[in-house]
Formats: C-alpha cells, sequence, structure tokens
C-alpha cells in the first residue's frame, strides 16, 4: 500500500498530513505511525494529522503524537491542516472542523492562519508555575536566560515528577519587550523540546495575563520556529474568543510504502 502524505511546518512545529476521506489510512497502526515520525528511519515530524470526512461540518481533524499514540488538540497543527483543507479545495476562507476537544473555527489568508480555540475557565496558579488546559494539558513557569535554559532536562524532570504517567507540556517564558514573550516547549507524547507549540503559546498567554504580566489581552509570543499571536477575551473568570494566529505552510510532498 501507497501513502500520499504531505510535510507541513507551522513556525517549526512539523507535521505528516494525510487526506483520509476514503478512510484507507490504517489508523491502529501505531507503530508505523511513529515510524513515520522518526527523524532517522522515516518521514521526520512531530505528529501526523488526518484529515476526514464529517457529516456536519467541513472535516475532522485527528491527531497522533510521534510516539504514534493519539494526541490532545494540537494548536499549530490545527493551523496547518485549515491550510491543507484550503490545499484540497475543501473550504474557502473561513472553516469549522472538529478536532478532539470539540469544534473549532478558523480562518485563512494567504499563509496566515487563525485559529479559535476553546474557552478556559480553570486555571491553577502556584507558587512558581501556572497550570491550564487550552485542549492540552500545560505548565507555565517564567525562567531568566531562556536562550541558555536546559529545556530537555528541566521539562523531562517537571512533566514525568510533577504530573506523572499522564504528563503535562512544559512552557518556559522569558519576557523579552512589554508585549512580546519567548517561550520554549518540552512536548508530552514528542518527549522533547518542540520549535513551537500552538497549544503552549496560548496558554502562556493566558497565564501572563491572569497572573498580572501583561493587562493587553493580546499577546505576541516568539518560539524557536518563529513567532505566534493570541488574543482573547476575558468575560468574569472565563477566557473566551481566544485565536491563536501564526503561519502555516507546505513544505513538501511524497509517498510512503507500508
Amino acid at each position: 500500500m501507497t501513502i500520499l502524505f504531505y510535510k507541513y511546518q507551522g513556525t517549526g512545529n512539523d507535521f505528516i498530513v494525510i487526506d483520509n476521506r476514503n478512510e484507507l489510512f490504517p489508523k491502529d497502526n501505531h507503530l508505523m505511525i511513529s515510524k513515520m515520525c522518526d527523524r532517522k528511519f522515516g518521514i521526520g515530524a512531530d505528529g501526523l494529522l488526518l484529515l476526514e470526512k464529517h457529516s456536519k461540518v467541513d472535516f475532522t481533524m485527528v491527531y497522533y503524537n510521534a510516539d504514534g499514540k493519539l494526541g490532545s488538540m494540537c494548536g499549530n497543527g490545527g493551523r496547518c491542516i485549515v491550510h491543507f483543507a484550503k490545499y484540497l479545495n475543501i473550504i474557502n476562507e473561513e472553516t469549522v472542523f472538529e478536532a478532539v476537544d470539540g469544534l473549532h473555527e478558523a480562518s485563512i489568508n494567504n499563509e496566515i492562519v487563525s485559529l479559535k480555540m476553546n474557552d478556559v475557565e480553570d486555571i491553577q496558579i502556584n507558587t512558581n508555575s501556572v497550570f491550564l488546559n487550552t485542549g492540552s494539558p500545560h505548565h507555565v513557569e517564567m525562567v531568566e536566560d531562556l536562550k541558555n535554559y536546559n529545556v530537555e532536562e528541566k521539562g523531562y524532570l517537571i512533566r514525568n515528577n510533577t504530573y506523572g504517567k499522564e504528563g503535562s507540556n512544559i512552557n518556559f517564558v522569558e519576557q523579552v519587550k512589554t508585549n512580546l514573550f519567548a517561550v520554549r516547549t518540552y512536548e508530552r507524547g514528542v518527549e522533547a523540546e518542540t520549535f513551537s507549540c500552538g497549544t503552549g503559546v496560548t496558554a502562556v498567554a493566558i497565564a501572563l495575563f491572569d497572573t498580572n504580566m501583561i493587562n493587553a489581552n493580546n499577546v505576541e509570543l516568539q518560539t524557536e520556529g518563529g513567532n505566534l499571536l493570541v488574543h482573547f477575551n476575558k468575560i468574569g473568570k472565563a477566557y473566551q474568543n481566544i485565536y491563536l494566529e501564526g503561519p502555516a505552510k507546505q513544505v513538501f510532498k511524497g509517498e510512503w510504502e507500508c
């Protein structure tokens, strides 16, 4: 069997993207998915996305982590699959699709994709960190000298020792300017630092606002792979109308023999 795939990246967070509207992809072959994502023996990616049919909205997004297991919501993956849907002429400039955490609205203008995230209400503020779920669980922690920070070691320890088997994504943050913050993320499922994490920067923006680090409801986040914008409204204790904006690009396409 030959599988046609497309390689995408959103601020360096890279994905294998496959049109599975014919439902032929072997979704239970987790070992094959992890091999496809392997950077030395496969295509190489932080995760794999399937675009599938949906009876009521434009399409369904199914996301697998690089370890081959089904993942929680992926913000950059969501932006990339919107670009892919437009490439396939499934959508025009606006769309509604379903992911593991429910329905998402999105729009695309050239290669800039704006993705609406789900509302956030439950925010846990700890002594040195903030924990919240933006479709995926996120630990947010301010640090100094982020450029030289050992994200792999520190992220691994917090991900496993603090959050156990289920784990959490771990975000380390440093202020660059008044409304610009640098973020580096250790992602569960990848079990390594990625160049960017969409749900991660969304969590960082909300955490910064909730702890009075910023007073604006829009913030620019600088990741290793590029900059993303997050804006939102706070109504009571809830964060609503949360949007993640940034570039999504198709890099190449190819065939996988299985």
